[in-house]
This record gives C-alpha cells, sequence and structure tokens, in this order.
C-alpha cells in the first residue's frame, strides 16, 4: 500500500516541485496552502506522514502541529524552516515533530527523512497491531475450562497479572504453563515491555549462564563478541524461565542473587548492570521434595514461590475435555481449510475416559492428527486411534507370547512405549526424554538399541 504524503505550504513552486517528487517515488502526495485546510483534508484523508512549512498564513505551523500533537499523536510530522529560524524548528520537536528541514530545500534530504519516519512509523503500527492480536490471545475470556480447579486458577491470575510480584507455576509436562504465563504478561502494566522466554532445562550450566546473563568478548573460547543476556533483554519487561527445577545448585546460587539484588555481571565481566524483570517460573518437578533431596536450594524456592500456581492435570479435569475438543477442531479447521462441524457421542466418550499422560498437548496433538486426514466432515469411534478406543495404552500386549522369554517382551513393550511418546510429542526428542523421566543418554541409547529413527 502507497504511503500517503501531506505537504503544508504557502509557497506554490515549493508545493509543485515537493509533489512531482513523491509521485515519481511511489507516495500519494497530499497539498495544502495552510494549517487549516490541512486539517479540513486530514479529516477526509489522513496521511501517514506530514510535512509542513513554519510561516504560513492564517494558521502557521507552529499552530498545525500542535493540533495534530493533540488529536492524531499516531501522524509524524516534519517542519520545514529557513536557517534564521532553528530555534523555532528545535521548538518544534520539543512539541512533537520527528524532524525538520532548512531551507533552501534539499530533494535528497526530504526524501530521506520521509523514507526513514514512513518505515519507523509502519514498524510501529505493525508491533502495536502485533501486540494487540497477541493480548486478544491471551484475554483471560480465551482461556479454556469450566472445571472449578481451572476457574479459580484464572481468577488467581486475573489477579496477580496487575502486580509485579513473582510467579511460580507448578504442573506436568503439557498442562499448558506456558500459556498462563503469556497470560499473566499481555494483561500486565508490562505489556508493552519484552516477555523473554527461557528453556532452564536444554542448556548446560556453562551455556545457560551465558544465556541469562550474556558475556563479554573473550570470556571463554568462541565468545568473539559481547552478548547481551535474557535478563537485559526482558529490562522492564517479563523473564519466563521454564523447567526452572533443571538448573544446577550454582546457577541456583547466581540467580538468587539476582532475584534478591536486582543486579549481576555478565560472564567475563566486571560491569555491574541493573535491571528491572519481573520473574516468572515453571516446573514439572516438585520442589519441596528435591530441597529435601538436596538438589534445589530453599532460600531460591522462598523467593521464587511467592503467588504459587499448580495446574492439575488434564486427567483431573475431565469435564474440561470436550471444551478443549471442540477449541483445537476450529483451530484446526482454519489451519487446514477442514469442515469438521461435529463429533459422534461414542466418539467424544472415549475421548472424555482417556487418561492423557501428555495432558493437553497430547489432545491437542490427537485433534490436528484426526482433523487433517478428516475426509467425512465429523469425527467417529474409528477415527480414534486403537489405545483410545481400547481405553489402554496403545500395543499392550493382551495376548503374551511366554515364548519369546521376558527380556523380548519387556523390550517390545517397551519399543511401542518410546514411539507413542515420540509421536504425542511430534518427534521432540528432548520433550519426549523429559515426558519419560529419562535422561538425554540413556533415551538415545534406547533409540539406537531398538533401531528408532
Amino acid at each position: 500500500m502507497k504511503s500517503r504524503v501531506l505537504i503544508v505550504d504557502d509557497d506554490y513552486a515549493a508545493l509543485e516541485m515537493m509533489q512531482d517528487l513523491f509521485e515519481s517515488k511511489g507516495y500519494i502526495p497530499l497539498t495544502a496552502p495552510n494549517g487549516i485546510e490541512a486539517l479540513n483534508l486530514i479529516k477526509n484523508q489522513e496521511p501517514d506522514i506530514v510535512l509542513s512549512d513554519i510561516r504560513m498564513p492564517e494558521m502557521d505551523g507552529m499552530q498545525l502541529l500542535r493540533v495534530l500533537t493533540k488529536e492524531y499523536p499516531h501522524i509524524p510530522v516534519i517542519m520545514i524552516t529557513a536557517h534564521g529560524t532553528v530555534n523555532t524548528a528545535v521548538e518544534a520537536m520539543k512539541i512533537g515533530a520527528k524532524d525538520y528541514i532548512l531551507k533552501p530545500l534539499s530533494l535528497d534530504e526530504i526524501l530521506a527523512k520521509v523514507e526513514r519516519i514512513t518505515q519507523l512509523s509502519s514498524l510501529i503500527k505493525e508491533n502495536e497491531y502485533l501486540l494487540a492480536k497477541l493480548q486478544q490471545t491471551y484475554d483471560f475470556t480465551n482461556m479454556i475450562g469450566k472445571n472449578d480447579k481451572i476457574q479459580e486458577i484464572f481468577r488467581l491470575v486475573k489477579d496477580v497479572a496487575t502486580t509485579n510480584t513473582t510467579i511460580l507455576i507448578n504442573g506436568e509436562s503439557g498442562v499448558g504453563k506456558e500459556l498462563i504465563a503469556n497470560a499473566i504478561h499481555y494483561n500486565s502494566a508490562r505489556v508493552k515491555r519484552p516477555f523473554v522466554k527461557v528453556n532452564c532445562g536444554v542448556l548446560a550450566e556453562s551455556l545457560l549462564e551465558s544465556e541469562l546473563f550474556g558475556h563479554v568478548r573473550g570470556a571463554f573460547t568462541g565468545a568473539i563478541k559481547d552478548k547481551i543476556g535474557r535478563f537485559e533483554m526482558a529490562n522492564g519487561g517479563t523473564l519466563f524461565l521454564d523447567e526452572i527445577g533443571d538448573i544446577s545448585l550454582n546457577m541456583q546460587l547466581k540467580l538468587l542473587r539476582v532475584l534478591q539484588e536486582g543486579e549481576f555481571e555478565r560472564v567475563g565481566g566486571t560491569e555491574t548492570i541493573k535491571v528491572d524483570v519481573r520473574i516468572i517460573a515453571a516446573t514439572n518437578k516438585d520442589l519441596k521434595k528435591a530441597i529435601k533431596e538436596g538438589t534445589f536450594r530453599q532460600d531460591l524456592f522462598y523467593r521464587l514461590n511467592v503467588i504459587p500456581i499448580t495446574v492439575p492435570p488434564l486427567r483431573e479435569r475431565k469435564d474440561d475435555i470436550k471444551y478443549l475438543v471442540n477449541h483445537f477442531i476450529e483451530k484446526f479447521n482454519r489451519v487446514y481449510g477442514k469442515t469438521i462441524q461435529e463429533v459422534e457421542p461414542k466418539a467424544m466418550e472415549l475421548i472424555e475416559e482417556y487418561d492423557y499422560p501428555g495432558n493437553i498437548r497430547e489432545l491437542e496433538n490427537l485433534i490436528e492428527r484426526i482433523v487433517v486426514l478428516d475426509k467425512k466432515g465429523k469425527i467417529t469411534a474409528e477415527d480414534l486411534p486403537s489405545y483410545i478406543r481400547q481405553n489402554e495404552e496403545e500395543d499392550y500386549p493382551s495376548e503374551v507370547d511366554f515364548d519369546e522369554g521376558l527380556s523380548n517382551i519387556v523390550d517390545s513393550y517397551e519399543r511401542n512405549l518410546i514411539i507413542k511418546a515420540l509421536e504425542q510429542n511430534k518427534y521432540n526428542k528432548f520433550q519426549t526424554a523429559k515426558m519419560l523421566k529419562m535422561n538425554r543418554s540413556t533415551f538415545m541409547s534406547k533409540l539406537k538399541k531398538y533401531g528408532i529413527k
């Protein structure tokens, strides 16, 4: 879409020259000889940018700027002035002008400044649009669940969102901890500031320290330039520390200092950096048990656990399954251009009976798979995988050939369970290993042993 440029000047030669310039560069030029006519024009054809001379009859450029700043603050203004009135141009910048251009006019300078400001204005509008979409997505009214436990969580989330307090979200993998963290940030006073996420469980200690706090050039092999960390990125906003229970005791101590004092040093650096960051942490581990086992610091736990939110697994809120199923059907209908309108009662009954060890993530993956393969416009019992139709684990050996020996029987069952877990996690090996509570090296050796690619 072409940008509209409003040129306001009582010098008709200057108007014509700039009009020709912008037409030749693909803009839509609008013109007015004074501020009054410019305002009348803006009511009908709002421009993307205004270039205004300062000295004009009836309503001069400064008067026009004051009106625009008050009534149309989203429209950037560039003032045009003679060398003798530079002080006036500087005053215009204080009022709200984005820039000024000195006479005699340079066409290259005019074009360069207009292009820079319109591009910046376009980025700002795009960011505002994306922010509005995010706020709409994570609006409390869009959070799905009628279950009493979930409704209580929604009320708590709504109450704490407007505060700056630290929050610890507990729950099994796949229950929607990150969704709640998003809802808190995008309904908080920090909504226009960054929301930065870190999965603490996927990084080695040395990498996590650099990721959180940044590093200076030469701090370690491969540190070829300075790097800011996630705390600095999130300054003024929110930092979401996912899988906080997986970090080492050494990292826990460093994190505790930041939470207590609001400051840190980059890896290899000496400069103390202060930040204002709201912390939301999440874990699928029992941190109180970890404290007893000596793997999690009690003082850090109390720093994080100011407002605890425990999200129940899907098997404890089965009355919400039908609402989630309908939500996911609508979502994937849009994504894949499908038109599923119905879930047969028997199919819904079977879907609701299953326990979903992978929680909402597993249910979402199930519905996505059914929608992708749909050819009937409805979901029937036959569309469901066998482990749900039979209300048992997929490929469970109901009839066992004991001649194979216990070791082979167990291997076969274990292989099928690993494949099922991979499918639920869209073949993400890290997430699958975490779901199965296996360390990465053991999990990779299992894949190799069973020839799973």
